[in-house]
């Protein structure tokens, strides 16, 4: 074991890492669950280096080869970059090699016939390896090792399909002779083993006794200060955690201090260093070029420039979304804000421990948003410090999910009765619907992929469907990025405010025909926020249970969503400028989610009269959307929800929270299983709240499609109050 330690460079190991690549080295599949900075990578790159210079393991003669996933794109170019430098003095006994959508036709040969240790992520796995597999045959036949870093990143429906590629790429392996060992990689989460099987279809073992020392940590929770200025029906507003981010971020540049700001959105990210720079030109001319943003749907050269300026130093400050959470070796930071919670503990202490990575103390200071959930967090701290992380909740049987893989892969062999258990339970009722579809065939080898296109492009791992949409510069054709299709009705709609490398554009048309949005540069003094309404209705209740006299429910819905219009903000202070019309189509969308009816009595007894009920549903709904990512491992804008006085389906004033996923992500499932404390929480949050007739942060939705009208907290408070009580007097009800 200490021989394949010394190969990284290491004397003496943690005991974490001992024992990770000891299972690793008796060909048993692993998951490393520690902390940041916690010395992961070396846990899987001792025994893959040292199988990696026993050429004689491997039947072919090319040598023993393992491949690397990352969700990100950065963290394998930042992990090969790693690996290089460790095998330089072993020559060219070692040769990793970056294989990703940005790597030059030219060099993918190379990397097919010639490369030892192949870093790229699940995106390029399923549409480019595993589609072409032959090609890849030399490298499959001696492949001794996978590993999965930042593994509890799959989750919801990525992770779900995460999942199923990976039964893909254990299936061809098999195919050539192969049965590679998974090594994965987690931050600290609940039950990483569990999580680990669910995702490779193995039986992993888990260690997550953290060994490694680590400097000290100065958290501070900070709370925008509430502002003269009134928002929607009056309501308080406070500054917003994009402009007090902002702020912070400009005097810890002034002060030297390297900082990395995490923000939500990628407009976020753009507007937090547009922000900082304005004001750094006041103080110094020389900083504002030392502060840049870091997010997705820039150009692969735009990525790999800012990398290397963080890594030498370059830049001071950075305003990124979480491409550069996940394990991007940025030792030397002395700082990290983070622009809203975001979204679990998992990813809170992933990014608060990209600070202080050599050992030395840091700072973190978690900036609220005018939530909910983030003004929960502020007021009740221990929710944070005191609660384990969750766990990952993701869904391989989801048959949105699993039909398209079963597709692709008959394409990459046929399959055989044999390869359905492989899948999953669900894979075998599906064959007979891909049938009568005319997507697989049955033949005596088994089921054929039957269609002149590429199946694997039938899936779009990243959940979010169709055709991404190009950001062309209208007056010279430049492309200045993409946006997923999912995204473009509230991202790049008419007249929607687009931000990319610190300039300003304005959407002048969006044709969905083409997948193009046409912009032009601009400067106006505001910022843009979509509006859209929905409607639910009841497909299938898969699990009711009464709680007093309502009910609390489990099932598939069908959700119409549209997007009807658009507000302008004033950039720092979010007061709203005024609301513009939208005529964009209507969607459909067949999900999972949880809803609760009450009944006229429990509505007596909450003193809600037929005026207040719809303002008390809605302020309900809401709240318990801001706060369910408390519970599940998903993100508010993951999930969305309705509320109706009186829906036609139930026959009773309704409440529904679904998943913003074909087929659901699990995370209202988890809701259900969760339903008293998640909505005891959600009660408790809307209670507490100082503000007399609802605010963003308790009531008040950044998303709603009504204008956040009606809205009544006090009934709200009242309502729940009587929901939880019929929920404690029920025998088995669904709880933790």
């Amino acid at each position: 074991m200490i021989n394949a330690i010394r190969l990284a460079g290491v004397e003496h190991p943690w005991a974490h890492q001992s024992a990770a690549a000891e299972h690793a080295l008796d060909g048993e599949s692993v998951v490393i669950a520690t902390g940041t900075a916690s010395g992961k990578s070396l846990a899987y790159l001792a025994p893959v280096l040292s199988t990696l210079l026993d050429g004689s393991e491997a039947p072919n003669g090319r040598g023993a080869t393992a491949l690397y996933l990352a969700p990100t794109k950065a963290l394998a170019a930042d992990q090969c970059r790693a690996v290089k430098d460790l095998a330089a003095p072993l020559g060219n006994r070692v040769r990793p090699a970056v294989y990703d959508g940005d790597t030059p036709v030219e060099e993918r040969e190379w990397v097919r016939q010639y490369a030892t240790y192949v870093l790229t992520n699940p995106d390029m796995l399923h549409r480019g390896i595993l589609p072409s597999h032959p090609r890849w045959s030399s490298f499959l036949r001696s492949l001794r090792y996978v590993v999965i870093d930042e593994c509890h990143t799959y989750r919801g429906v990525f992770g779900s399909h995460v999942a199923q590629v990976l039964r893909r790429l254990r299936r061809i392996c098999a195919r050539y002779g192969a049965d590679p060992v998974f090594l994965l990689a987690s931050a600290t989460a609940a039950e990483p083993a569990s999580a680990a099987g669910r995702l490779t279809g193995l039986t992993v073992h888990e260690v997550s006794d953290d060994a490694s020392p680590r400097g000290e940590l100065v958290f501070a929770l900070w709370e925008p200060p509430l502002t003269e200025l009134h928002g929607e029906k009056g309501a308080p507003v406070r500054r917003t955690a994009t402009a007090e981010t902002a702020d912070l971020l400009t005097d810890l540049t002034v002060q030297g201090v390297r900082t990395v700001a995490f923000v939500r959105s990628r407009r976020g990210a753009e507007l937090i260093a547009l922000i900082a720079r304005e004001r750094l030109a006041e103080v110094d001319r020389s900083l504002p070029g030392r502060v840049a943003a870091y997010r997705g749907g820039y150009l692969p050269e735009e990525r790999r420039a800012l990398e290397r300026a963080l890594h030498s130093g370059e830049l001071l400050g950075l305003a990124a979304t979480t491409a550069l959470e996940l394990g991007v070796d940025v030792s030397g930071l002395d700082a990290v804000l983070i622009a809203g919670y975001p979204g679990t503990r998992a990813s809170l202490w992933q990014q608060a421990g990209r600070a202080g990575r050599s050992g030395q103390g840091a700072l973190a200071v978690l900036v609220a948003r005018d939530d909910p959930l983030d003004t929960f967090l502020v007021h009740h701290p221990e929710a944070l410090f005191q609660q384990p992380v969750e766990s990952t909740v993701l869904d391989p049987d989801n048959p949105y999910v699993l039909a398209p893989h079963l597709c692709a892969a008959a394409a990459e062999l046929p399959l055989t009765e044999a390869d359905l258990e492989l899948f999953g339970p669900a894979a075998a009722g599906l064959m007979p619907q891909l049938e009568s579809a005319g997507l697989l065939r049955r033949r005596a080898t088994g089921w054929h992929w039957t269609r002149r296109e590429r199946a694997a492009d039938l899936a779009d791992i990243r959940g979010g469907g169709g055709r991404p949409v190009q950001i062309v510069e209208e007056a010279t054709g430049r492309l200045l990025g993409t946006v997923d299709e999912a995204a473009s009705h509230t991202a790049v709609h008419e007249g929607a405010v687009h931000l990319h490398q610190g300039h300003t554009y304005l959407v002048r048309r969006l044709d969905l025909e083409d997948s193009v949005a046409l912009v032009e540069e601009a400067v106006p003094p505001y910022s843009t926020t979509a509006r859209d309404v929905t409607s639910v209705s009841v497909l299938e209740t898969d699990i009711e249970l009464p709680w007093g006299e309502g009910r609390l429910c489990y099932g598939s819905v069908e959700v119409t969503n549209q997007v009807v219009s658009f507000l302008r903000r004033k950039l720092v202070t979010g007061e709203v400028l005024g609301e513009t019309k939208l005529d964009l189509p209507p969607r459909t969308l067949r999900t999972r989610a949880v809803w609760w009816t009450v009944s006229e009595a429990q509505l007596d007894a909450a003193r809600v009269n037929p005026e207040q009920l719809g303002g008390a549903l809605h302020a309900a709904e809401h709240a318990s959307i801001g706060m369910l990512p408390l519970f599940a491992t998903c993100d508010r804008w993951d999930i969305g929800g309705v509320s109706v006085p009186l829906h036609p389906d139930t026959a009773l004033p309704t409440v529904f929270v679904y998943d913003g996923h074909p087929g659901g992500a699990g995370f209202a499932e988890r809701a259900f299983h969760t339903a008293r404390e998640w909505l005891t929480a959600t009660r408790e949050a809307i209670a507490v709240c100082e503000c007399e007739a609802g605010c963003p942060s308790c009531v008040q939705s950044p998303k709603c499609g009504n204008g956040n009208e009606p809205l009544h907290k006090r009934a709200a408070v009242r309502l729940l109050t009587e929901l939880l009580r019929g929920a404690e007097s029920t025998p088995g009800t669904a709880d933790g």
